[in-house]
């Protein structure tokens, strides 16, 4: 596995330390990290802090050049608002660890000409069924069930 996976997995591992949900996310621009972030719904009482949106929010503000050239890494497939922010800032390609355990907006993002690559990383799949089976409401609170 890369180094940027192995980033993303840290940041939701982080994340589930915090008492958060384990999905974590990198931006990478020119083989380097702009933004890195981790679900922080429960640690900030936040309505939309899904780890690809903390990793924009702690990207900053970026030319528009930058995030398409940019990559994003993502612990579990993206549900549709964080395909949303891929899409708007144009983001080309997309690592997701896994999409057993929630299947996101991945033929959007493809239909829309984004490249996605699913791992199905065991690591990423464990986080995610021990956290479901653990914390099923919080779980269903997050994607809006």
């Amino acid at each position: 596995m890369d180094e940027f996976m192995q980033a993303a997995i840290a940041e939701a591992q982080q994340g589930l330390a915090e008492g958060g949900i384990p999905i974590g996310s990198v931006i990478v621009h020119n083989g380097r990290i702009i933004g890195r972030g981790h679900n922080r719904r429960v640690q900030q009482g936040s309505a939309i802090l899904h780890g690809e949106m903390d990793a924009f929010e702690n990207a900053g503000r970026q030319p528009a050049s930058v995030y398409r050239e940019a990559m994003l890494y993502t612990t579990l497939s993206p549900c549709a608002m964080c395909s949303g922010a891929i899409l708007l800032y144009g983001i080309t390609k997309v690592i997701v660890g896994e999409n057993r355990t929630f299947m996101g907006e991945e033929a959007l993002l493809r239909s829309r000409g984004v490249s996605v690559e699913v791992l199905q990383d065991a690591t990423c799949i464990g986080l995610m069924r021990d956290f479901i089976a653990a914390r099923p409401t919080l779980w269903n609170e997050d994607i809006g069930v």
